[in-house]
């Protein structure tokens, strides 16, 4: 077992001041603009055509979901558990599958997220509103804090996995490999559904369907829902988001816990992820979890807590 005091990394540096003055001008990136666009209308249609390949969409979502939730967030931001070589090349093929930046951009970016949480340099803060914290933040221009300080953090143990390495020197045809011809080719292959119908079911429906329960937790669960573990942070205990993106919705815990494995108290309980990294535990993929004391739950949620706590 690991020690289980925080990582500094993961811990909110309250530090920082935002500079006074007017904010600098938001730079719409239109290229994202129309390709996102483009997506969730591509998505919008294979809404239409799901229901002969929706055992495999399902299939493809929990798989891409894994390679965040389980990936690149548990294991490569937090480093909340070890994985063996197999199940870490396992999470990256899944993490391409998923197309959300590679590892090493997720990872980075999600330790800034955590350490400036709600300020100028929060790639994704939620206190310039839902929109933004959703979405809104891939289609503009990064402010400059947000480099800034993402330029200052310690990425050593990312850059010395040479998995995480490997997955980010071949990103692009990784992701036009998982994230759209396998998920396409899959129904093709196995019960001659149509190519076109699996791109626009597996393949971009899915997609945009894992991208959105992601993006929920940078914006739903950083503005509603209770928090009972520290009531002056916004994260928040989401229970839909909590089900969308298979566990990661236990928000107000997860932030004040961020090194928790299970980003929870109540263990496999909604949270498909924690369950997943249970069975690799049980087949030898995984080891060491870090976990919170019950002890210091309990003297966190008096002490901060807004009264809400539930022991199950």
């Amino acid at each position: 077992m690991w020690n289980n005091e925080p990582l500094r990394r993961d811990v909110f540096d309250d530090t920082y001041r935002e500079k006074e003055g007017p904010k600098p001008p938001m730079q719409i990136v239109w290229r994202n603009v129309i390709l996102m666009s483009l997506l969730h209308v591509g998505a919008a249609y294979g809404v239409f055509l799901c229901f002969p390949v929706l055992p495999a969409a399902l299939l493809c979502f929990f798989l891409s979901a894994l390679g965040v939730t389980a990936g690149a967030h548990r294991l490569w931001s937090h480093r909340s558990y070890k994985a063996s070589l197999p199940l870490r090349i396992f999470l990256a093929i899944a993490n391409s599958m998923a197309f959300q930046n590679d590892i090493f951009e997720w990872a980075r970016d999600h330790r800034v997220h955590h350490k400036y949480s709600e300020t100028d340099a929060d790639p994704h803060n939620a206190s310039r509103g839902f929109f933004f914290a959703h979405i809104g933040w891939l289609l503009v221009r990064k402010h400059p804090d947000v480099i800034e300080k993402g330029q200052k953090l310690e990425f050593s143990d990312l850059k010395e996995d040479k998995v995480v390495m490997f997955q980010r020197k071949y990103y692009k045809p990784s992701v036009l490999l998982m994230c759209f011809c396998m998920p396409m080719m899959v129904p093709w292959c196995l019960w001659g559904e149509s190519l076109w119908v699996g791109y626009f079911v597996p393949g971009l429906l899915r997609y945009a369907l894992v991208l959105n329960a992601t993006w929920l937790v940078n914006s739903a669960a950083h503005m509603w829902g209770n928090r009972p573990y520290d009531k002056n942070i916004n994260p928040r205990e989401n229970k839909f988001v909590t089900f969308s993106a298979i566990g990661e919705g236990f928000h107000n815990y997860h932030h004040t816990f961020p090194y928790d494995y299970a980003t929870s108290e109540f263990g496999c309980k909604l949270n498909l992820t924690t369950c997943f990294i249970d069975l690799m535990c049980f087949l030898g993929l995984a080891k060491e979890c870090k976990t919170v004391s019950r002890e210091a739950i309990v003297a966190r949620v008096q002490r901060t807590g807004d009264g809400s706590h539930r022991s199950g």
